[in-house]
């Protein structure tokens, strides 16, 4: 799943660069849905024909009560997942997919941090070192040379924050609920968020070809496959372990930056890509193992 997220940024970064940015987030998240819907039926089908173990054992996947209860988690987990889309596509437009990735990986530093406070317990040692590192690798990768931060890192910032508060989200509730369920849930919800956002911001534009198949590409294998992938998993692990597993997508992003655009970060950069990444590694491996 991560593989396939670092190798999105290039190419979400190319197809924004002359659609708008909620448009191309409706179109990518209503593929997403019409992708998992036919799923989650054949589920129920599934459930209808057979009486399962578990928490979901004698009863409809799509009844109701079921759909009442399964509202809230996905407005919550879905809200996170906007406002990290939204700040990331928007922030590629202004920074490099390379940057954007390693930025975006922030999000495994915060996840302990987060998941503390919540708890209100202060951070492990670990956690602080992890959290030093990354704060000083970010300022050598995103500030200019007069010590300003560029606005586009700025977003993505904001966009690390948002995917923390999704894998927490996600592993609050993923135990509780059919996966399927709530994966088209949370799905469903940006793709209504995207649509409402791009009726009042987004200008109309001609759909282009690199624009859908970006779209088509992220809608169906980094949001549909992946997050059903990530919530399936979560049922079964911690959103400590999910975090340390998200720090290989920076370095895929990277990867595949080079290797399709030929995007090379300079040695201050490069040094500050090293230090978020073992900022991740440092927060979560004693928590993880």
């Amino acid at each position: 799943m991560t593989l396939v997220w670092g190798a999105t940024f290039v190419m979400v970064k190319d197809a924004v660069s002359a659609f708008p940015v909620f448009s191309f987030m409706a179109i990518r998240f209503a593929l997403a849905t019409t992708a998992l819907t036919p799923l989650v039926l054949w589920r129920r089908r599934q459930l209808a024909a057979t009486a399962p173990a578990g928490p979901f054992a004698g009863t409809a996947l799509l009844n109701p009560a079921r759909l009442r209860r399964i509202a809230l988690p996905s407005l919550l987990i879905g809200g996170a997942l906007f406002s990290g889309y939204a700040f990331q596509t928007a922030g590629l437009q202004l920074t490099t997919p390379a940057k954007a990735g390693f930025i975006t990986g922030l999000s495994v530093v915060i996840v302990p941090v987060i998941a503390a406070l919540l708890l209100r317990q202060p951070p492990p040692r670990n956690a602080w070192i992890g959290i030093s590192l990354a704060t000083i690798g970010l300022g050598l990768l995103s500030l200019t040379a007069n010590l300003r931060v560029q606005p586009g890192d700025l977003l993505v910032l904001g966009c690390a924050l948002s995917f923390a508060a999704h894998i927490l989200l996600t592993g609050h509730f993923a135990p509780r609920h059919d996966p399927l369920l709530l994966t088209l849930g949370q799905v469903v919800a940006v793709a209504v968020f995207s649509a409402v956002a791009a009726l009042v911001f987004d200008k109309p534009a001609p759909l282009t070809g690199q624009a859908l198949f970006a779209a088509a590409f992220t809608g169906l294998l980094a949001t549909a496959a992946a997050f059903g992938v990530q919530t399936v998993a979560q049922r079964f692990t911690t959103a400590t372990h999910t975090a340390l597993i998200f720090a290989a997508e920076p370095v895929f992003a990277g990867l595949f930056s080079f290797l399709l655009v030929g995007e090379v970060l300079g040695p201050r950069q490069l040094i500050g890509c090293g230090l978020i990444l073992a900022g991740m590694v440092v927060a979560e491996v004693r928590r993880g193992a």
